[in-house]
């Protein structure tokens, strides 16, 4: 018996589109997707449907595809989100509870203690996205929540592109993060907004100069 149901088909299509494993513009087909779920069409065809509510997914006629998207969209999407959370790390820092904290710290130790060796490109996106979905909970601000939900939800984290595919940078990520998250720790406002603001321009600074390179 198939152990996938509506939720579950959407988890995986969404780490799939955020991570470039379905690239923009691949359709998404519900008889497809159902064979390789193993599942009837009726929780694909749900799953889908959140998918184009929350802007994974969009339709062309009768069909769904992922969306396309081009540099000046991503350089956007990414400048939307380093304001938000600048401004998110600010209440993080101000209302952060031990749970929020205990949440977030066990991401950081979970990638320090994986050698870059040992997490796959994909994997090193969402846990980045992981971490920053932690702190946006610890915020406890649900319109700034939502702001930056829809924002991670372009497909502008495709492996080719991301900067975290260098095992050098990623671990300079894993570091920024632990540098937010002991400012949000101890109630340090200056210095949650200037580290996360940091954390976006050297990542900024990374994918321009991969992009260079390819």
């Amino acid at each position: 018996m198939s152990r996938h149901d509506r939720e579950t088909i959407r988890e995986e299509l969404t780490g799939e589109i955020l991570t470039g494993v379905i690239a923009p513009g691949t359709p998404l087909r519900e008889v497809l997707l159902a064979e390789r779920f193993g599942v009837s069409r009726t929780p694909v065809r749900e799953a889908l449907t959140v998918l184009e509510q929350s802007g994974f997914a969009v339709r062309k006629g009768r069909s769904l595809f992922v969306p396309e998207v081009d540099s000046s969209t991503a350089q956007q999407v990414f400048e939307v989100w380093e304001l938000l959370e600048i401004e998110l790390v600010a209440h993080a820092a101000r209302g952060r509870r031990l749970e929020d904290l205990i949440r977030a710290e066990d991401l950081v130790h979970r990638d320090r203690a994986d050698a870059p060796a040992e997490v796959a490109v994909t994997d090193r996106v969402l846990r980045d996205i992981a971490f920053h979905r932690a702190l946006w909970h610890a915020a406890h601000h649900t319109v700034l929540e939502e702001l930056l939900e829809r924002a991670v939800a372009h497909p502008v984290h495709h492996p080719r592109s991301s900067p975290l595919v260098d095992d050098d940078r990623w671990q300079e990520t894993v570091e920024e993060h632990s540098r937010i998250l002991a400012a949000i720790a101890a109630q340090d406002v200056d210095s949650a907004r200037e580290f996360t603001r940091e954390h976006f321009r050297a990542a900024h600074d990374a994918r321009v100069e991969r992009l260079r390179s390819a």
